[in-house]
């Protein structure tokens, strides 16, 4: 059994071709945020990640046509439930009309996988979005009515990495309490307990740490003075896109970045450290919802590739629990793992409902 798995991203698209369990090809493509930002939407880097798909799977020599199923990363439909879901007309649509709310790039790989499906004659699936929704109560509310904190997180490699760890310490994901903070374009720092993603921050919403293409939580009255002098499109476009080190650098390339603080940029190294800071501060928020009970901190993510912020992570949270570090990401792999295993009657395929996960505090006028 063949399986296309595809997995854009922020600042990236990573496709996978695999053979069962077996990858057979690999690749991990950068976007700066400037061939990206030529694109007003995301919908509309459509046909320019299409391309990249074809391109890629024709120069390793395997033709679209003898691929069995296509797997994408997935986000924006209404919130889901985790595990393996069938991308039907419904999901399809829901998702490029982004219902959920937030319009994060991870939404082409559903749409993606759904379109050549269609055009192959084979089945589409997705695997943990982004928004899986497991919040507590506690968690979804706001000092304003009728306005809710959403789940918006990097769910697939955040799980994949939590089971793994949990798995080395001879225990179960669903017995474990974990801190997970996924680094790269974009940044989310969550709790995990026994098995549930509690909180977190939303960081395509404008939430926690600024990363290469993202502002991060703001105080909102200057922010308000912003969009008084700009609009509210730009900011729209900062929270996931034009935000962090693209707002301050024009690039989203954290290598070129980091040389700079190596080199001595004083600008740089203070963006830098901030980021890092903030980083520390949302595990600590983190630490403080799982009441200090804390199995471990997972520290996972393409910036993992930078010893100073794994060591900078350690002196601010190590005092908490024990840090692992978990270079890269472990999605493509689990992307792949889950719908073989669901293909062969290991594990269910979910149908998705059309309606969110979590509708309203019951009986309350909140």
């Amino acid at each position: 059994m063949k399986l296309l798995v595809i997995n854009p991203g922020s600042t990236s698209t990573k496709v996978s071709l695999f053979e069962d369990e077996q990858v057979l090809f690999e690749e991990n493509v950068f976007h700066d945020a400037p061939e990206l930002l030529r694109y007003p939407t995301v919908n509309d880097q459509m046909p320019f990640r299409k391309a990249l798909i074809l391109s890629l799977m024709d120069s390793h020599g395997y033709p679209v046509s003898g691929v069995d199923c296509f797997v994408g990363r997935g986000g924006s439909a209404y919130s889901q439930r985790e595990g393996v879901t069938l991308i039907d007309e419904r999901l399809y649509q829901d998702t490029v009309n982004a219902v959920g709310g937030s319009d994060h790039p991870a939404k082409l790989g559903v749409m993606l996988a759904y379109e050549l499906g269609l055009e192959y004659g084979k089945p589409a699936y997705t695997l943990d979005p982004t928004n899986v929704d497991e919040l507590s109560d506690l968690a979804r509310l706001t000092g304003i009515r009728y306005l809710y904190r959403t789940a918006q997180f990097h769910v697939l490699n955040q799980k994949a990495v939590a089971r793994k760890h949990a798995r080395s310490l001879g225990k179960t994901y669903e017995t474990c309490n974990f801190i997970v903070a996924h680094i790269d374009g974009g940044i989310t720092v969550n709790a995990h307990l026994r098995g549930r993603m509690v909180d977190g921050n939303v960081g395509a919403g404008g939430d926690g740490p600024y990363t290469p293409t993202r502002i991060g939580s703001v105080p909102i009255l200057p922010l308000m003075d912003y969009i008084d002098a700009h609009s509210t499109d730009d900011v729209r476009r900062m929270c996931s896109r034009s935000g962090g080190f693209v707002s301050m650098f024009g690039t989203a390339d954290g290598d070129e970045i980091h040389r700079r603080v190596l080199a001595g940029d004083r600008k740089a190294r203070l963006v830098w450290d901030g980021m890092v800071y903030q980083i520390g501060k949302m595990i600590g928020e983190m630490a403080a919802v799982l009441c200090g009970e804390v199995d471990g901190i997972l520290l996972t993510g393409g910036y993992m590739r930078f010893p100073d912020l794994i060591e900078t992570l350690r002196k601010m949270c190590g005092w908490i629990a024990p840090i692992s570090v978990y270079p890269g990401e472990m999605e493509q792999e689990a992307l792949a793992r889950a719908v073989y295993e669901a293909r062969i009657g290991r594990r269910e395929i979910h149908t998705y409902a059309g309606k969110p996960v979590w509708e309203g505090f019951e009986g309350l006028d909140l």
